[in-house]
């Protein structure tokens, strides 16, 4: 089955084109991505501690967890391999912030269009995450907003 749904008319049968993925990642980096992806999701979610945690987390996931192409794939993967710890944002965004700018490093690296896409996917996750609150995000959530923007243009 094609990851894009592309379906090209052959002899008006139509025939399913399997597009190959172009990200050739260790386990290490996919886990990476996830990790900043995921996290960047958490620190939202631990931002608005005070508003809709619950709701922030569910609406970044579920942008996340609809991502297609290459970018999709590693993050529809496990996510058991996803290890966020600690008792502060702080300690928890000391875990998120390398692992964003690490994934767009070798994002980068491998494929601009990948890095690219992984950047877009995380942004508007973030977005989601943070318009979980009536009214839309407080200062506090749209400043880890920020900081998570530019975690993710540091690379």
């Amino acid at each position: 089955m094609c990851h894009d749904g592309v379906i090209k008319e052959k002899n008006d049968k139509k025939e399913r084109v399997t597009m190959s993925l172009t990200l050739t990642l260790s386990a290490q980096d996919k886990a990476t991505m996830r990790t900043a992806a995921y996290g960047a999701v958490s620190l939202l979610a631990a931002a608005d501690a005070t508003g809709s945690p619950h709701k922030a987390a569910t609406r970044g996931s579920v942008v996340l967890a609809s991502a297609t192409g290459p970018v999709g794939h590693v993050l529809a993967g496990r996510t058991s391999d996803v290890k966020l710890h600690g008792s502060s944002v702080a300690a928890l965004a000391d875990q998120v912030f390398p692992a964003l700018t690490a994934a767009m490093s070798l994002l980068g690296e491998e494929d601009p269009a990948q890095a690219a896409a992984f950047r877009d996917t995380v942004l508007l996750a973030v977005e989601a995450a943070a318009h979980a609150r009536r009214g839309g995000p407080g200062p506090v959530v749209a400043e880890m907003a920020r900081k998570i923007t530019r975690a993710l243009d540091a690379a």
